[in-house]
Protein backbone atom coordinates (compact mmCIF):
# COMPACT_ATOMS: atom_id res chain seq x y z
CA UNK A 1 0.00 0.00 0.00
CA UNK A 2 1.29 3.35 -0.89
CA UNK A 3 2.21 5.53 2.11
CA UNK A 4 3.84 8.60 1.15
CA UNK A 5 0.26 10.16 0.46
CA UNK A 6 0.17 13.98 0.63
CA UNK A 7 0.03 14.95 4.49
CA UNK A 8 -1.41 18.81 6.39
CA UNK A 9 0.09 18.98 9.76
CA UNK A 10 -2.93 21.13 11.74
CA UNK A 11 -1.36 21.44 14.39
CA UNK A 12 2.67 22.43 15.14
CA UNK A 13 4.35 24.97 16.78
CA UNK A 14 7.24 27.21 15.84
CA UNK A 15 9.15 29.69 18.39
CA UNK A 16 12.04 31.90 18.06
CA UNK A 17 13.63 32.63 21.33
CA UNK A 18 16.19 35.14 20.10
CA UNK A 19 13.42 37.63 18.69
CA UNK A 20 10.21 37.14 20.29
CA UNK A 21 9.21 36.53 23.76
CA UNK A 22 7.62 33.51 25.56
CA UNK A 23 7.03 33.92 28.80
CA UNK A 24 6.78 29.98 29.61
CA UNK A 25 10.02 29.19 27.76
CA UNK A 26 12.00 32.01 29.01
CA UNK A 27 11.34 32.43 32.35
CA UNK A 28 12.28 29.00 33.89
CA UNK A 29 10.55 25.42 33.75
CA UNK A 30 7.43 25.07 35.57
CA UNK A 31 5.56 22.28 36.27
CA UNK A 32 2.89 20.99 33.33
CA UNK A 33 0.64 18.46 32.39
CA UNK A 34 2.92 17.26 29.36
CA UNK A 35 6.33 16.20 31.72
CA UNK A 36 9.71 18.33 32.21
CA UNK A 37 10.06 20.59 28.91
CA UNK A 38 13.43 21.66 29.52
CA UNK A 39 14.74 20.50 25.99
CA UNK A 40 12.31 22.83 24.54
CA UNK A 41 13.74 25.71 26.28
CA UNK A 42 15.51 26.48 22.58
CA UNK A 43 14.03 28.24 19.46
CA UNK A 44 12.16 25.55 17.11
CA UNK A 45 12.47 27.44 13.46
CA UNK A 46 10.94 26.43 10.12
CA UNK A 47 13.96 24.73 8.85
CA UNK A 48 13.69 22.57 12.15
CA UNK A 49 10.45 21.82 11.36
CA UNK A 50 11.08 20.77 8.14
CA UNK A 51 13.80 18.27 8.95
CA UNK A 52 11.60 16.70 11.42
CA UNK A 53 9.19 16.41 8.62
CA UNK A 54 11.32 15.65 6.03
CA UNK A 55 10.51 11.39 6.05
CA UNK A 56 6.75 12.29 5.59
CA UNK A 57 5.26 13.86 2.66
CA UNK A 58 3.89 17.27 4.45
CA UNK A 59 2.57 19.70 1.70
CA UNK A 60 0.82 22.18 4.31
CA UNK A 61 0.61 22.80 8.09
CA UNK A 62 -1.64 24.99 10.20
CA UNK A 63 0.86 26.99 13.16
CA UNK A 64 -0.93 26.95 16.60
CA UNK A 65 -0.74 29.72 19.21
CA UNK A 66 2.15 28.77 21.66
CA UNK A 67 2.04 30.89 24.50
CA UNK A 68 3.99 34.00 23.01
CA UNK A 69 4.32 37.18 24.37
CA UNK A 70 0.22 37.76 25.87
CA UNK A 71 0.90 42.00 25.55
CA UNK A 72 1.17 41.17 21.82
CA UNK A 73 -0.18 38.54 20.69
CA UNK A 74 -0.65 39.90 17.04
CA UNK A 75 3.13 39.97 17.19
CA UNK A 76 2.98 35.99 16.64
CA UNK A 77 0.40 36.39 13.76
CA UNK A 78 2.58 38.92 12.16
CA UNK A 79 5.66 36.75 12.40
CA UNK A 80 4.09 33.75 11.01
CA UNK A 81 2.69 35.78 7.96
CA UNK A 82 5.97 37.42 6.72
CA UNK A 83 7.08 33.92 7.11
CA UNK A 84 4.64 32.53 5.05
CA UNK A 85 4.76 35.15 2.85
CA UNK A 86 8.77 33.97 2.76
CA UNK A 87 8.49 30.05 2.87
CA UNK A 88 5.19 29.32 2.33
CA UNK A 89 4.65 27.46 5.31
CA UNK A 90 2.89 28.05 7.54
CA UNK A 91 -0.38 27.87 5.34
CA UNK A 92 -3.20 28.48 8.75
CA UNK A 93 -2.53 30.35 11.39
CA UNK A 94 -4.51 30.08 14.60
CA UNK A 95 -3.66 32.64 17.01
CA UNK A 96 -4.55 33.54 20.66
CA UNK A 97 -6.73 35.85 21.91
CA UNK A 98 -8.37 36.45 25.22
CA UNK A 99 -11.86 36.33 24.34
CA UNK A 100 -13.60 37.91 28.07
CA UNK A 101 -11.34 41.04 27.27
CA UNK A 102 -13.43 44.31 26.30
CA UNK A 103 -11.81 45.22 23.22
CA UNK A 104 -11.14 41.30 22.08
CA UNK A 105 -13.12 42.65 18.86
CA UNK A 106 -10.18 45.11 17.69
CA UNK A 107 -7.49 42.19 18.32
CA UNK A 108 -9.47 39.88 16.11
CA UNK A 109 -10.01 42.43 13.38
CA UNK A 110 -6.05 42.73 13.60
CA UNK A 111 -5.05 38.93 13.47
CA UNK A 112 -7.47 38.84 10.08
CA UNK A 113 -5.59 41.17 8.35
CA UNK A 114 -2.80 38.06 7.82
CA UNK A 115 -4.30 36.35 4.94
CA UNK A 116 -3.82 32.48 6.28
CA UNK A 117 -5.26 33.56 9.67
CA UNK A 118 -8.03 31.02 10.37
CA UNK A 119 -8.64 30.74 14.11
CA UNK A 120 -8.31 31.71 17.63
CA UNK A 121 -7.10 28.97 20.25
CA UNK A 122 -7.54 30.10 23.88
CA UNK A 123 -6.68 26.75 26.48
CA UNK A 124 -9.41 25.89 28.52
CA UNK A 125 -7.91 23.20 30.62
CA UNK A 126 -9.08 23.62 34.03
CA UNK A 127 -7.73 21.10 36.68
CA UNK A 128 -7.24 21.56 40.47
CA UNK A 129 -3.57 20.09 39.74
CA UNK A 130 -2.11 23.38 40.01
CA UNK A 131 0.60 21.67 37.15
CA UNK A 132 -1.91 20.62 34.79
CA UNK A 133 -4.27 23.69 35.09
CA UNK A 134 -4.09 26.78 32.67
CA UNK A 135 -6.43 28.61 34.27
CA UNK A 136 -7.71 29.94 37.86
CA UNK A 137 -11.06 28.71 38.00
CA UNK A 138 -13.81 26.28 35.99
CA UNK A 139 -16.30 27.13 33.86
CA UNK A 140 -15.23 29.94 31.70
CA UNK A 141 -17.00 28.85 28.73
CA UNK A 142 -19.84 29.65 30.39
CA UNK A 143 -19.26 33.02 31.31
CA UNK A 144 -21.02 36.16 30.26
CA UNK A 145 -18.16 38.24 28.85
CA UNK A 146 -16.54 35.38 27.74
CA UNK A 147 -19.20 33.72 25.85
CA UNK A 148 -19.37 37.58 24.05
CA UNK A 149 -16.03 37.60 22.99
CA UNK A 150 -16.92 33.91 21.37
CA UNK A 151 -19.93 35.10 19.72
CA UNK A 152 -17.58 37.70 17.27
CA UNK A 153 -15.91 34.24 15.77
CA UNK A 154 -18.83 34.15 13.72
CA UNK A 155 -18.23 37.85 12.52
CA UNK A 156 -14.95 36.93 11.19
CA UNK A 157 -15.15 33.39 10.00
CA UNK A 158 -13.13 32.71 12.23
CA UNK A 159 -12.54 28.65 13.80
CA UNK A 160 -12.53 28.08 17.78
CA UNK A 161 -9.32 25.40 18.52
CA UNK A 162 -10.44 23.90 21.85
CA UNK A 163 -8.32 22.84 24.04
CA UNK A 164 -9.43 20.99 27.56
CA UNK A 165 -9.65 17.60 29.24
CA UNK A 166 -12.44 15.73 29.11
CA UNK A 167 -14.28 16.23 32.34
CA UNK A 168 -15.23 19.84 30.52
CA UNK A 169 -16.55 17.90 27.39
CA UNK A 170 -19.69 18.05 28.84
CA UNK A 171 -19.59 21.68 29.63
CA UNK A 172 -18.46 22.35 26.06
CA UNK A 173 -20.59 20.32 24.37
CA UNK A 174 -23.46 22.53 25.81
CA UNK A 175 -21.03 25.67 24.13
CA UNK A 176 -21.41 23.82 20.81
CA UNK A 177 -25.26 23.75 20.99
CA UNK A 178 -25.30 27.32 22.11
CA UNK A 179 -23.10 28.36 18.99
CA UNK A 180 -24.40 25.75 16.18
CA UNK A 181 -22.80 27.68 13.45
CA UNK A 182 -19.40 27.99 14.91
CA UNK A 183 -16.90 25.60 14.14
CA UNK A 184 -15.07 24.10 16.80
CA UNK A 185 -11.95 21.80 16.78
CA UNK A 186 -10.82 20.05 19.65
CA UNK A 187 -7.36 19.74 20.00
CA UNK A 188 -5.31 16.78 21.02
CA UNK A 189 -7.77 14.15 21.03
CA UNK A 190 -9.53 15.98 24.58
CA UNK A 191 -5.75 16.03 25.83
CA UNK A 192 -6.28 12.37 27.88
CA UNK A 193 -3.19 13.12 29.97
CA UNK A 194 -4.65 10.55 32.28
CA UNK A 195 -4.09 7.17 30.81
CA UNK A 196 -4.90 4.72 33.40
CA UNK A 197 -7.95 2.46 32.49
CA UNK A 198 -10.32 4.72 34.60
CA UNK A 199 -8.98 7.92 32.57
CA UNK A 200 -9.78 5.60 29.38
CA UNK A 201 -13.90 5.31 30.49
CA UNK A 202 -13.94 8.90 31.90
CA UNK A 203 -12.42 10.07 28.46
CA UNK A 204 -14.77 7.92 26.23
CA UNK A 205 -17.88 9.21 28.04
CA UNK A 206 -16.72 12.45 27.39
CA UNK A 207 -15.87 11.96 23.56
CA UNK A 208 -19.25 10.30 22.98
CA UNK A 209 -21.26 13.41 24.78
CA UNK A 210 -18.65 16.33 23.11
CA UNK A 211 -19.16 14.19 19.13
CA UNK A 212 -22.99 14.54 19.18
CA UNK A 213 -22.31 18.38 18.69
CA UNK A 214 -21.92 18.38 14.51
CA UNK A 215 -19.99 21.78 14.89
CA UNK A 216 -16.99 20.23 16.97
CA UNK A 217 -14.33 18.30 15.06
CA UNK A 218 -11.55 16.67 16.74
CA UNK A 219 -7.68 16.29 16.02
CA UNK A 220 -5.88 13.53 16.81
CA UNK A 221 -2.64 14.06 18.32
CA UNK A 222 -0.88 15.07 21.80
CA UNK A 223 -1.10 11.60 22.71
CA UNK A 224 2.18 10.87 23.88
CA UNK A 225 1.57 13.92 26.58
CA UNK A 226 -0.16 11.38 28.55
CA UNK A 227 2.18 8.46 27.95
CA UNK A 228 5.95 9.16 28.18
CA UNK A 229 7.06 5.70 26.69
CA UNK A 230 4.45 4.59 24.29
CA UNK A 231 4.50 1.75 22.22
CA UNK A 232 2.68 2.25 18.79
CA UNK A 233 -0.17 0.08 19.94
CA UNK A 234 -0.78 2.26 23.24
CA UNK A 235 -2.58 4.54 20.52
CA UNK A 236 -5.06 2.52 19.15
CA UNK A 237 -7.96 2.40 21.34
CA UNK A 238 -7.94 6.14 21.63
CA UNK A 239 -7.63 7.08 17.78
CA UNK A 240 -10.29 4.25 16.99
CA UNK A 241 -12.54 5.58 19.72
CA UNK A 242 -12.43 9.17 18.28
CA UNK A 243 -12.95 7.98 14.84
CA UNK A 244 -15.81 5.83 15.93
CA UNK A 245 -17.20 8.38 17.91
CA UNK A 246 -16.35 11.96 15.61
CA UNK A 247 -16.50 9.65 12.55
CA UNK A 248 -14.47 9.83 9.29
CA UNK A 249 -15.54 13.08 8.15
CA UNK A 250 -14.64 14.74 11.31
CA UNK A 251 -11.07 13.91 12.47
CA UNK A 252 -7.73 14.94 11.31
CA UNK A 253 -4.21 13.50 12.05
CA UNK A 254 -1.42 16.03 13.72
CA UNK A 255 1.84 15.90 14.97
CA UNK A 256 1.96 18.71 18.10
CA UNK A 257 5.46 19.18 17.26
CA UNK A 258 7.66 20.01 19.02
CA UNK A 259 6.47 18.75 22.07
CA UNK A 260 5.68 16.07 21.24
CA UNK A 261 9.18 15.78 20.03
CA UNK A 262 9.64 15.11 24.11
CA UNK A 263 8.71 11.89 23.66
CA UNK A 264 8.44 11.04 20.29
CA UNK A 265 9.96 11.34 16.71
CA UNK A 266 8.04 12.67 13.80
CA UNK A 267 8.15 9.27 11.76
CA UNK A 268 6.90 7.75 14.72
CA UNK A 269 4.09 9.57 15.38
CA UNK A 270 2.74 9.40 11.31
CA UNK A 271 3.96 5.79 10.78
CA UNK A 272 2.03 4.98 14.10
CA UNK A 273 -1.52 6.93 12.79
CA UNK A 274 -0.37 4.61 9.34
CA UNK A 275 -0.42 1.82 11.15
CA UNK A 276 -3.31 1.94 12.69
CA UNK A 277 -5.55 2.85 9.78
CA UNK A 278 -3.45 0.36 7.51
CA UNK A 279 -7.19 -1.03 6.39
CA UNK A 280 -9.19 1.67 5.86
CA UNK A 281 -10.41 3.00 2.59
CA UNK A 282 -8.30 4.94 1.19
CA UNK A 283 -10.50 7.51 0.43
CA UNK A 284 -11.38 7.92 3.97
CA UNK A 285 -7.19 7.75 4.99
CA UNK A 286 -6.68 10.60 2.35
CA UNK A 287 -9.50 12.38 4.88
CA UNK A 288 -7.88 11.83 7.86
CA UNK A 289 -4.18 13.16 6.56
CA UNK A 290 -5.00 15.55 4.31
CA UNK A 291 -8.40 16.44 3.04
CA UNK A 292 -10.17 17.51 6.34
CA UNK A 293 -7.49 19.81 7.53
CA UNK A 294 -7.78 20.84 4.25
CA UNK A 295 -11.60 21.82 4.40
CA UNK A 296 -11.97 22.91 8.21
CA UNK A 297 -8.82 25.15 7.65
CA UNK A 298 -9.74 26.27 4.56
CA UNK A 299 -6.49 25.47 3.16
Amino acid sequence: MEENFPIIDPHHHLWDLENHRYPWLQDGVKPAAFGDYTPLCKSYLLDDFLADTRHQNVVKSVHLDVGYDPANPFGETEWLQALADERGFPQGIVGYADLARPDVEDLLARHCTARNFRGIRQSLNYDPDPAKTYLDRPGVSQEADWRRGFALLRKFNLNFDLQIYWPQMQECYELALAFPEQQIILNHTGMPVDQSPAGFEGWKRGIKALSQAPNVACKISGLGMGNFTWKPEDFRPWVLTAIECFGIDRCMFASNFPVDKLYSSYDAIFDTFKAITSDFAPADRRKLFHHNAERFYRL
